[in-house]
């Protein structure tokens, strides 16, 4: 069942007076460019610079790559006679863009030691100055593209965190990035369960504002009876699974998951230790603390969320039960983000835009799962019910946690 209703590329945020709209386009991008600036305060050109596994990227590199998006799609594209900062950065800092050419491995981004963290600020400084000189005479189509790149820029900078958090983990002496811990409500200790709405639904992105090509078309569902918890499952409720012989337990794993089980030799979620003595502690941005057992779990795999809702007789939700009921109001949502069911796949009746950028989402809907809602590291303004995130099962560096569902 497919909504007739038209689909473009990538969906902009049009101002009520468009005449308007270069001015606050403008006004975004300087804000959203100095926020990735800020995010890098106090780290050294070293922690910039080292990848900590082949997920992951180095903060530098973060940088550079948003800058050289903007670089290479509207000035290099739309800015006549414009003349990029350094012609060997496209081989550099080009991601999986089949269409711009080579590009340096994935894996040995962390071997770049050079450009150094003070050139890529001064590329950042280059092009922020074209792209202010060059917005106010922007037409449409380059304006919606301003506005992809604003949102690909929020998503890097919620990667720039979740990779830092995994270099720091990886260094014995357990750096501290900030020390300013989330503030993050405790979740009430009793689990209540949210009867979902049922029959017919639309879900994917609808009206003027923003959206990713792969959150439409906006298109009908049928739910059957069910209900979603009122909150994610939380760091004490996971600590009974794990006492209780979960991760021991093949019955509650999926063959796959089982077997990342034993081969990783896996017992606890990510950044769960025992550094500071026999009891549970959890590193985090602001270093490494005693286990809140009030806060929702976090920096598992598609796999363990499956086991555990299976151990708790229950089940992941779908994606679609998860975005209709958090349409109508889901509690305790944009803490973690919270694994479903549902294999991330094309909408009924998608399209990739044409062009490079129509690699942005399209070519990776093979084999990953999707994510709703979004956590403490999701930049400001960046989460929405239709929003789309999607992993890999057995991958949890990202602020992944879980919410139960069950049938009825």
């Amino acid at each position: 069942m497919i909504a007739s209703q038209p689909q473009r590329p990538f969906m902009p945020s049009p101002d009520a007076d468009n005449d308007s709209r270069p001015s606050d386009l403008l006004a975004r991008f300087r804000n959203v460019r100095s926020h990735s600036v800020g995010l890098a305060e106090g780290l050294s050109d070293a922690d910039a610079t080292v990848q900590s596994m082949d997920d992951a990227s180095p903060t530098k590199w973060h940088l550079a790559h948003t800058s050289w998006f903007f670089e290479t799609f509207l000035l290099r594209d739309h800015v006549p006679g414009y003349a990029v900062f350094n012609d060997r950065y496209a081989y550099l800092f080009n991601s999986y863009y089949e269409a711009e050419g080579d590009r340096h491995a994935r894996p040995e981004r962390g071997l770049l030691t050079r450009p150094s963290l003070e050139e890529i600020l001064a590329y950042r400084a280059h092009v922020d100055a074209a792209m202010t000189e060059a917005m106010t005479g922007f037409m449409e189509p380059q304006l919606d593209l301003v506005e992809l790149g604003l949102h690909h820029e929020q998503q890097h900078q919620e990667l720039l965190l979740t990779d830092i958090l995994h270099l720091f983990s990886r260094n014995p002496l357990m750096p501290v990035y900030s020390e300013k811990r989330p503030d993050i409500a405790a979740l009430a200790s009793s689990l209540q369960w949210l009867e979902g709405p049922t029959g017919v639904h639309s879900i994917g992105h609808a009206g003027p504002s923003f959206a990713f090509d792969c959150e439409g078309p906006r298109h009908d569902v049928l739910l059957h009876p069910n209900a979603l918890a009122d909150r994610p499952v939380t760091n004490g409720e996971w600590l009974t699974f794990i006492e209780s012989g979960g991760y021991r337990d093949p019955v509650h794993w999926l063959s796959d998951g089982w077997a990342w089980v034993q081969n990783q030799h896996i017992e606890a979620p990510l950044y769960w230790n025992r550094a500071a003595g026999p009891e549970w502690s959890e590193f985090g941005l602001a270093g490494n603390h005693a286990l809140d057992p009030s806060a929702p779990v976090k920096h598992i795999s598609l796999y363990e969320a499956d086991a555990y809702a299976t151990w708790a007789g229950a089940r992941l939700p779908t994606e679609a039960e998860w975005e209709v009921a958090a349409a109508q109001g889901l509690p305790n949502s944009g803490l973690v983000w919270e694994w479903t069911g549902s294999a991330y796949r094309p909408y009924p009746g998608f399209r990739p835009a044409a062009g490079a950028v129509g690699e942005y989402n399209g070519k990776f809907m093979s084999g990953q799962f999707v994510l709703k809602g979004g956590s403490i590291a999701t930049s400001p303004g960046h989460m929405r019910s239709s929003y789309r995130n999607f992993f890999y099962p057995h991958q949890r560096w990202q602020f992944t946690g879980l919410r139960l569902a069950k049938d009825l």
